[in-house]
C-alpha cells in the first residue's frame, strides 16, 4: 500500500506530494534509531550482564525457579543474558513489531527458543494467567528504558504497571536503583542558550543598545531538557558553584509512584556567582548493594575512571527560572518537580532564621506545574539560536557588513526567520526596514519580534510584512523598489546547512521587487567539504556482530537495510562540536551559489577528489555551508579551524554540520590506506537537493 504524503520543502518553500512506501517510517525509525550505539556501549552491557547473573543467582539460592520479564527486549540481549546465566524462562516484550520480528530471529539464532519468549505488545497490554502472555508473575524484572533523563521515555508508569500487575511483591530488579546527582554552575555560555543578551551596536548618534523585552527576560523558556555530550564542554566554560548532590533516588525493586512530586535538598555553595544552570546526571545500580554501577557522571567528576562514550545516555542541562546571585555558604534550597516524563528546577534562598515550620511552609511555596514559555521566543528559536544570537563576533561580522553596504536612503528587506538583522539595519542608517519570516507566516504574527520593536520603541521604524516571498505585492512595499536584501539567512524549517539555500529562492521570488542596481547581503554562499576520522561518532553507524557473545547480526541486517532504503545515500546532521573528529584532507569548496543572480534552471553539479594529507580511518565526510557577506566578510556555519597538527578541529558550536558517512563504516570494511576520495556532487534547481557521493 503507498501513502500520499505532503511536506514542505525546506530549501525551495513549495509544498510537495509524493508517495511513499508502508514501510518508510518503520525504515527511518530504524535507520535513525540508536540500536547501534547501545549494543557497543560495553560498560553498560558488561554490567546489565553481571547484575542479571547475580539476580538469577539470589533467586536460585532462594530455592525459587527465575521468571524473567524484560520489558523493552530490543534485540533480546537482555533476555539472552538472564537465559545463558540460569533463568528458568523469560518474556521479552517489545512494543514495536519490526524489533520484536527481529528479535524472535535473534534468540533463535543463538539457541533460546524454548527459554524466551517475545512478546510484541505494549507492557501495559500483557496480560498474566495459564490463558495469558505469561503463565505466572515474574521475579525478576530486567529492563532498560532510561534515557538522558532517566524518566522521558516512560520509565516510570511502566515499572508502576508492571509492579501492580506483572511482577511478584519482593522481586529483583535489574537495574535495582537509579540516582540523579545535581550541581549548581554558573555559565555564560550555557546561559546564553535560554536568554537573549543585551546588543550593542555603534551608530553614527552614538551607541545604540537592543534590549530583550520583559517578557523574554522573565519567560521560564520551555520545559523540556537540554541533553548534551557535557564531556565535551570545556571547564573555562562554567564555574562550580555547589559539590555534587543526590538530587533524588528510584528503588526499581520495589512499587514505583509515577504522580507528579517534587524533592528537595539544601545546599550551601562553595563559591559565590550567579546560579544559572543546574547540571544533571544519573547512575545506576545493578545490584542492592552497589557493586555493580554503571554511571553518566561527567570527567569532573570521576577525573580517575575511563569515561565509557555513549550517545543514547548524556547529561542534562537544565536553566533555572531566573539568574540568582549567590554567595559561599549561604544556605539554599534546590528543588525538583517531576512529573511522569520530566524534571524541572527551582532555587530558593533559606530566610533568616528559618525553623523547622518555616521549611515546612517553604515546601508549600514548591509550584509542581511545568514551566511554559509565554513570550513565545523559546518556541521560535532553539537553544543553539539562542547562542548564535549571543554570539558577539558573529554580529560584528553583520553589523560590519551592514556598515559597508547601507546607504542613507536604502530600502531594505530582511528575509530570516527571528532575526534581529531589520533592527541593525535600522540603527545603521537605512531609510526604510521591512522584513518577513517566511516560516512562520502560516503560525501566528511575527510576535517576538513585535515584542522587540515595542521594547525598543521601533514598532513605526520598521514594518513586519506578514506575507510569504513570492506572495509580496508592491502595495506591501509602499511601491518601493527595494535597494538592499538582506539575511543571514536563517530559517526554522532547515535541518541540513543547505536548506538555508532557501534565501535564494525567496530572493528569486521577489526579483520584480528588487532595484536594477540592488544590494544582496549575502552575496553568495559556498559549500565546502572535508574527510575525517570521528573519534567516537562512527559507532552510530558501525555494524556490532557479536554483543557480549551473542550473535546480533540480524539487527545489524536490519539497519543497514533501512540504511540502503534511503538513508545511506544522504547526509545527517551532527553538532559536532560535541562529536571530536580530526580532518583527514584540507577543507575544499565544492559548490557555489550566486545570489546576486537568480536561481538557474540548471542543475549545479562538480566533481573532484580530496587528497588524504593524514593517516587515519576515512570515516566520512562532513559538509557545511559559508556566507559571503561581502567580497571580504565571509560567516562559516561548520569549520572555524584545524587546532593542531595533529588535525583536530573547532566547530560552529552554533550549527548542525552534515555528515555522510562512508559505506565501509555501515558495511564494517577494513580498507588499505586510501590516498584520496572522489566526490560528485549535485544540486537540483528544481528540488533543492543536494545529491552526493563518494568513493574512497
Amino acid at each position: 500500500m503507498k501513502t500520499f504524503c505532503g511536506r514542505a520543502n525546506p530549501t525551495t518553500g513549495s509544498m510537495e506530494w509524493f508517495e511513499e512506501g508502508e514501510d518508510y517510517d518503520y525504515h527511518q525509525e530504524i535507520a535513525r534509531s540508536r540500536y547501534a550505539d547501545m549494543l557497543h556501549d560495553k560498560d553498560r552491557n558488561v554490567k546489565y550482564y553481571q547484575g542479571i547473573r547475580a539476580a538469577v543467582s539470589r533467586v536460585k539460592e532462594r530455592g525459587e525457579k527465575a521468571i524473567v520479564l524484560d520489558i523493552g527486549t530490543g534485540t533480546g540481549l537482555l533476555s539472552m543474558m538472564a537465559a545463558s546465566a540460569g533463568a528458568d524462562f523469560c518474556y521479552a516484550i517489545e512494543v514495536f513489531k519490526p524489533m520484536a520480528n527481529a528479535a524472535v530471529k535473534i534468540v533463535e539464532k543463538n539457541g533460546f527458543s524454548d527459554k524466551i519468549k517475545v512478546i510484541n505488545k505494549h507492557s501495559t497490554e500483557v496480560t498474566v494467567g495459564p490463558d495469558g502472555d505469561m503463565q505466572c508473575r515474574a521475579n525478576i524484572l530486567v529492563t532498560e528504558l532510561f534515557d538522558t533523563e532517566l524518566i522521558g521515555e516512560g520509565a516510570l508508569p511502566t515499572y508502576e504497571h508492571a509492579h501492580k500487575y506483572l511482577v511478584q511483591e519482593g522481586c529483583e530488579a535489574v537495574p535495582h536503583r537509579a540516582t540523579v546527582y545535581v550541581q549548581l554552575v554558573e555559565s555564560r555560555r550555557m546561559w546564553s542558550w535560554k536568554k537573549l543578551f543585551p546588543v550593542h551596536v555603534e551608530a553614527e548618534d552614538g551607541e545604540k543598545i537592543l534590549v530583550p523585552p520583559s517578557e523574554m527576560e522573565n519567560c521560564p523558556g520551555v520545559p523540556s531538557v537540554c541533553d548534551i555530550q557535557l564531556n565535551q564542554m570545556s571547564s573555562n566554560d562554567f564555574s562550580t558553584l555547589s559539590d555534587v548532590v543526590t538530587m533524588f533516588s528510584v528503588d526499581f525493586s520495589k512499587p514505583v509512584q509515577s504522580a507528579s512530586t517534587y524533592y528537595r535538598v539544601q545546599l550551601e555553595p562553595v563559591k559565590s556567582g550567579k546560579a544559572q544552570i543546574v547540571l544533571s546526571w544519573w547512575d545506576i545500580d545493578m545490584d542492592p548493594l552497589g557493586m555493580i554501577n554503571c554511571t553518566m557522571a561527567p570527567y569532573w567528576v570521576k577525573p580517575t575512571s575511563a569515561l565509557q562514550w555513549r550517545d543514547h545516555w548524556m547529561q542534562c542541562v537544565y536553566f533555572l527560572p531566573r539568574e540568582e546571585p549567590v554567595l559561599q555558604g549561604e544556605k539554599l534550597y534546590l528543588t525538583a518537580c517531576r512529573d511522569e516524563y520530566s524534571v524541572w528546577y527551582n532555587l530558593q534562598k533559606a530566610r533568616e532564621g528559618e525553623n523547622k515550620a518555616d521549611e515546612e511552609e517553604h515546601k508549600a511555596d514548591v509550584g509542581v506545574e511545568s514551566p511554559v514559555c509565554r513570550c513565545r521566543a523559546h518556541l521560535l528559536w532553539n537553544r543553539p539560536r539562542f547562542g548564535e544570537l549571543n554570539d558577539q563576533n558573529r554580529t560584528r561580522q553583520y553589523i560590519k557588513a551592514l556598515r559597508k553596504v547601507l546607504e542613507t536612503d536604502s530600502v531594505c528587506l530582511c528575509i530570516s526567520d527571528g532575526s534581529l538583522l531589520p533592527v541593525l539595519a535600522h540603527y545603521l542608517g537605512a531609510k526604510q526596514v521591512q522584513c518577513t519570516h517566511p516560516s512562520r507566516i502560516d503560525l501566528y504574527h511575527p510576535h517576538e519580534l513585535w515584542q522587540f520593536l515595542k521594547a525598543n520603541n521601533l514598532e513605526d521604524k520598521i514594518k513586519i510584512i506578514e506575507a510569504r516571498p513570492e506572495l509580496l505585492k508592491p502595495s506591501h512595499l509602499e511601491n518601493k523598489k527595494i535597494s538592499v536584501l538582506v539575511g543571514e539567512p536563517f530559517f526554522t524549517t532547515s535541518l541540513l546547512p543547505w536548506h538555508n539555500l532557501y534565501f535564494w529562492y525567496a530572493r528569486t521570488a521577489v526579483s520584480t521587487h528588487l532595484a536594477s542596481n540592488v544590494t544582496v547581503l549575502p552575496q553568495s554562499a559556498s559549500l565546502h567539504v572535508m574527510i575525517v576520522e570521528f573519534q567516537d561518532l562512527w559507532r552510530i553507524r558501525s555494524p556490532c556482530g557479536t554483543c557480549e557473545g551473542f550473535d546480533v547480526q540480524t539487527m545489524d541486517d536490519m539497519i543497514k537495510d533501512s540504511l540502503n532504503f534511503r538513508e545511506s545515500k544522504e547526509a545527517e546532521p551532527h553538532p559536532l562540536w560535541e562529536y571530536p573528529c580530526k580532518s583527514l584532507s584540507d577543507p575544499q569548496e565544492v559548490l557555489t551559489f550566486d545570489f546576486t543572480k537568480t536561481v538557474p534552471q540548471h542543475c549545479l553539479s562538480t566533481e573532484g577528489s580530496l587528497k588524504l594529507l593524514r593517516r587515519g580511518k576515512s570515516h566520512g565526510a562532513v559538509l557545511w555551508m559559508e556566507y559571503h557577506l561581502t567580497a571580504d566578510i565571509s560567516v562559516s556555519t561548520g569549520l572555524v579551524q584545524i587546532s593542531n597538527e595533529k588535525g583536530n578541529c573547532e566547530w560552529n558550536p552554533h550549527c548542525k554540520q552534515a555528515v555522510y558517512f562512508f559505506s565501509s563504516v555501515i558495511e564494517s570494511e577494513i580498507l588499505s590506506d586510501p590516498t584520496a576520495v572522489t566526490y560528485a556532487i549535485n544540486f537540483d534547481t528544481k528540488t533543492g537537493e543536494i545529491a552526493m557521493d563518494f568513493k574512497l
